[in-house]
């Protein structure tokens, strides 16, 4: 489950104003932080705690130790095999479930990873919307190594990401990637030096703390349906946030301040 002793708000200084990210580590360390059903509830739970709190404007998932999720845990699989197929069924849906509520949380989720990212721990750093990695980081969908498919949304995401051909050679081969050449298909944002993801994800969350936290909102849910909404669909989308916006107080904010030269703090 997810790390109770650092599962604690950062508060980071911004231009004088306290805003702050919520660092949930994955800690799993027999399983050197294989996901699992306690785990996809329990991020569930993180997600739904942290929309309800103002306070929290920005989510970092990370791993605790030296990798992010270096595998599965192949041996709660085989004492699935002996179980009825409702029981894997049934897991699997929890963490779709985890999945489906970081993608339709109102507030940004960022990957910071270390070391290694396999299986169903590649699937969620996909689901985030801003990720970071160790310059040593290395990802894999051995899904097929094992006889398996994948699972956690990995193929929607990269038939969505990559021409279909490297879409195929990572899923079917179930080779390594390492952060570079991820961040050259336009799937990781920023690369930085081992030990540092964390680090840079904060500074990130920094950034993005800034920002309107309405805007952000509404930029995340007209990205998620902009790939499989129409266009006089996606563009009555994009009227009715852009007007809901405008008659947030942050906009008054934004634009007196960018007409006055002066800095805003959006609330």
């Amino acid at each position: 489950f997810f790390s109770s002793r650092r599962r604690h708000t950062r508060y980071i200084s911004v231009t004088g104003v306290q805003t702050c990210a919520l660092p949930i580590p994955l800690s799993n360390p027999e399983f050197r932080n294989a996901l699992g059903p306690e785990i996809y509830a329990a991020g569930t739970e993180a997600l739904i705690a942290a929309e309800a709190n103002p306070d929290i404007k920005t989510v970092i998932i990370t791993g605790e130790g030296e990798h992010f999720c270096a595998r599965g845990n192949l041996n709660r699989l085989l004492q699935n095999r002996q179980r009825d197929p409702s029981v894997q069924a049934n897991s699997i849906e929890g963490l779709h479930g985890w999945m489906q509520a970081i993608r339709t949380f109102p507030k940004p989720v960022i990957a910071a990873v270390e070391g290694a990212c396999a299986g169903a721990g590649f699937s969620l750093v996909l689901m985030c919307d801003l990720v970071v990695a160790s310059s040593n980081s290395v990802f894999v969908l051995a899904y097929s190594n094992v006889g398996l498919s994948t699972d956690g949304g990995a193929t929607w995401n990269l038939a969505r990401a990559m021409p279909r051909p490297l879409a195929t050679e990572i899923l079917m081969l179930g080779g390594k990637v390492n952060a570079q050449q991820l961040q050259s298909m336009g799937l990781i944002n920023q690369v930085c030096e081992p030990g540092k993801s964390l680090i840079q994800a904060l500074e990130l969350a920094d950034r993005l703390n800034q920002r309107p936290t309405n805007v952000l909102a509404s930029l995340k849910e007209l990205l998620g349906d902009g790939t499989q909404a129409s266009m006089a669909t996606q563009l009555q989308a994009e009227k009715e946030h852009f007007v809901r916006n405008l008659h947030h107080p942050n906009a008054e904010l934004g634009i007196r301040a960018f007409l006055d030269k002066t800095s805003p703090r959006f609330s």
